[in-house]
């Protein structure tokens, strides 16, 4: 028993910050900012608005592509760092909304690798038949933990959800996947708190924001993503040759072009969406290969590259036979 990507979908916030908006409230410029990171605009949630809110519309896009009902569904792997409460998880309040009731449900936190993780979860309950349709999403809202006064963070995230069905399968569509963290650059990049620092009532989590050390971040993520490729390559027994796109977690066009180079892919098979979303985490990878899939890029039968890497650290990757 294999799993397959059965049907994909995304969603991305109306409201849209240029990098000639951030110009107007801090000490940037558009130029500067496509220079070092290649974002041009990030979607922002409004008010009122919520990460589950995105990760349904999402959902309900790929269950959809599928050619399925929510009613399918059997099990949730929902990744992300930025849940609307801290419990119930966000899986099982987006089961609630699509009215799969009953499989399990749950969230897990890896940052920006998340929606890897919880691909390679979903994948090995499908494989070991405990289940025959998953739904996995990637949705956050990091534009509520960004210090927008920090030009280092602030110019860099933003908010959406994607998601993918898996279904059950002869022939393997995940391949395999590759998952690792060392808690040892744990200060590079975090965020400041989390309940358990015991917020007075009703400000559970207030204030906390994202903090990076953007030069030595991005060191190791061309180090650890290259390193990464390589394990995945050589756990299949390919060559560079065999991958025809690669699927980066979208969080700068720099470390996307150094991937790209260490799997010797001209950039015009890597899908590259940053520049209209900047960095939305757990969400990027699954945004990317929506959009891929939906512009006629990726085609059945296409081996696809999946990688991504977030702070703690932790970093994984995830071949595709699409």
């Amino acid at each position: 028993m294999y799993s397959r990507i059965a049907g994909t979908g995304s969603y991305l916030p109306d409201t849209v910050v240029s990098n000639f908006d951030l110009e107007q409230r801090m000490d940037t410029t558009d130029q500067w900012i496509r220079e070092r990171t290649g974002i041009e605009r990030r979607h922002i949630l409004p008010p009122g608005q919520s990460n589950v809110d995105m990760a349904e519309h999402a959902s309900r896009a790929a269950i959809d592509a599928a050619g399925l009902l929510p009613s399918d569904i059997e099990m949730i792997s929902y990744g992300t760092t930025t849940p609307d409460l801290v419990f119930p998880n966000a899986g099982v309040l987006l089961q609630d909304r699509l009215g799969c009731r009953g499989g399990p449900a749950f969230a897990l936190e890896a940052a920006c690798s998340g929606f890897i993780y919880a691909l390679a979860v979903a994948d090995k309950f499908v494989r070991a038949g405990s289940v025959r349709r998953a739904l996995v999403v990637g949705s956050e809202v990091l534009s509520r933990i960004v210090d927008q006064n920090d030009r280092s963070t602030a110019i860099l995230f933003g908010d959406g959800a994607g998601a993918v069905v898996l279904e059950a399968a002869d022939e393997p569509g995940i391949i395999s996947t590759h998952l690792h963290a060392d808690g040892s650059h744990k200060h590079l990049m975090y965020c400041t708190g989390g309940p358990s620092h015991g917020a007075p009532p009703g400000t559970m989590g207030a204030g906390d924001v994202v903090r990076m050390a953007g030069s030595e971040v991005f060191k190791l993520a061309v180090t650890l993503l290259g390193r990464v490729v390589d394990e995945t390559l050589a756990a299949n027994g390919l060559a560079k040759s065999a991958v025809d796109w690669l699927v980066p977690h979208q969080a700068n066009l720099r470390i996307i072009q150094a991937v790209a180079k260490k799997l010797d892919l001209p950039i015009e098979r890597v899908i590259v969406t940053v520049q209209d979303h900047g960095n939305t985490s757990t969400a990027s990878v699954p945004l990317a290969l929506d959009v891929g899939v939906r512009d006629g890029r990726i085609k059945r039968g296409d081996m696809l590259l999946l990688e991504a890497l977030g702070g703690g650290v932790t970093w994984g990757s995830a071949l595709v036979r699409y």
